[in-house]
């Protein structure tokens, strides 16, 4: 594994620990992990910039869909500071994984995400 690939996977890994942080003091550290200070977080239903905004909106999904988790879907391409991969939100309870998307995540120097570009493939009606 490049380098390169290790950085977008490491931040991959902790972005995707940030949104399956359930309990509140959880939630505050993987978000601080994965995202710069004044990260922000854009998709067809948020936009928020810094730590608590971020927070929120996790907070907010985990509210609507009680018992899922995130997980990655396919490979994770990258180049320079930016890196894209797809994810899905699987029902616990059957595998099910009615909630699908792909995000496309821009990095600082330290490997933090600065910047998130979500996009939602698949949604229930």
């Amino acid at each position: 594994m490049s380098e390169s690939t290790d950085r977008y996977e490491s931040a991959v890994v902790r972005y995707l620990e940030a949104w399956n942080a359930a309990e509140p003091d959880a939630l505050t550290k993987a978000v601080a992990a994965a995202w710069s200070a004044d990260g922000r977080y854009t998709d067809p239903l948020a936009d928020v910039r810094g730590h608590e905004g971020i927070a929120a909106v996790i907070a907010a999904a985990h509210e609507q869909f009680p018992g899922f988790t995130f997980r990655l879907a396919g490979t994770i391409d990258g180049h320079h500071d930016i890196a894209r991969f797809g994810w899905e939100l699987v029902d616990e309870r059957d595998g099910s994984a009615p909630v699908a998307g792909f995000d496309v995540i821009t990095l600082d120097d330290d490997g933090r995400i600065r910047d998130v570009h979500g996009f939602l493939d698949r949604v229930p009606a």
